[in-house]
């Protein structure tokens, strides 16, 4: 081809390239993007929740998402994942479940006491009734945390090459593209008004990335395993969290209070040194041998 036929070609070319990448195929819903937190919330009716969500024919009281923003498992999530709060995924969570009615005490407050401090002001109407006493307490907190998080829990790499001989390295570079994603979290469950410890729950959840393996078996094979050929960590942490929220509703279904005889806090049954004492041991009374009465 001459250079000149080159050049008139050329443009139609990129006009055509350029056409085609403004064309694009937005897929609303799509299954591939959801994590394991799915579908909507609307009072004590949900759509679309996980299959798998526990779920209360009743709610056992309010409760308020505490996240520990200055904890070291915060400062991995947002720096080194780029992740958001996990506040969010867990009000949902639990609304979708009925067993709490969740209220702000979060960002979203901010909002609630400005409306009160521009009803304040004056700046509102007169009928918008943001009166002192309607902000609904929260009977519980419930705070996360993750225990670790691992992006990469190791491929099978030179593990399996032994196996295939001569084919050990093409079979030790596929196996290298299988990795795991793992993570293990907490949610704690404390009454607000005793600060007591109700309830607590690990979660755990792993997804294998299959990488190149696909190439074993052609484009089709490859195409296959796009499912899970780059699992993102946030859903794998989002599943984790899942498998914890219903590890906390499955202990309040059987939840029995602890009790302590006395009383909760009146001192303990685990004997300590009064602040009193000064560590002088006492001295033992020693038992004197009874004289015979005299006949």
């Amino acid at each position: 081809m001459s250079n000149h036929r080159l050049l008139r070609i050329l443009p139609a070319c990129l006009t055509g390239a350029i056409l085609l990448s403004a064309c694009s195929n937005m897929d609303l819903g799509n299954a591939g993007a959801k994590t394991e937190a799915t579908g909507s919330a609307g009072g004590s009716n949900s759509t679309n929740a996980n299959a798998t969500l526990e779920h209360c024919d009743r709610s056992l009281g309010t409760l308020a998402i505490i996240e520990d923003t200055s904890a070291p498992w915060y400062g991995v999530l947002t720096g080194q994942y780029k992740l958001g709060s996990t506040v969010p995924v867990l009000k949902l969570l639990v609304q979708q479940s009925n067993c709490f009615v969740v209220v702000e005490r979060g960002r979203g407050l901010t909002g609630v006491l400005g409306e009160r401090a521009l009803q304040q002001s004056g700046e509102l109407r007169n009928n918008s009734n943001f009166g002192k006493g309607k902000i609904v307490s929260a009977d519980y907190g419930l705070n996360p945390s993750i225990t670790f998080s691992n992006n990469n829990a190791g491929g099978a790499g030179a593990s399996v090459a032994g196996l295939f001989g001569g084919l050990g390295g093409v079979v030790a570079g596929l196996a290298g593209n299988i990795n795991s994603k793992e993570a293990s979290t907490l949610l704690n469950l404390v009454d607000n008004r005793s600060g007591v410890q109700v309830a607590a729950a690990e979660g755990s959840a792993k997804s294998t990335d299959f990488g190149a393996i696909g190439k074993l078996f052609g484009n089709s094979a490859a195409g296959s395993a796009g499912g899970y050929s780059n699992t993102a960590e946030g859903k794998v942490i989002v599943a984790a969290f899942t498998d914890s929220y219903n590890n906390i509703v499955r202990a309040v279904k059987n939840y029995h209070a602890q009790s302590v005889a006395g009383g909760l806090g009146t001192g303990g049954q685990l004997a300590v040194q009064g602040d009193g004492d000064n560590g002088t041991p006492v001295p033992s009374k020693k038992k004197t041998a009874k004289r015979p009465s005299p006949q």
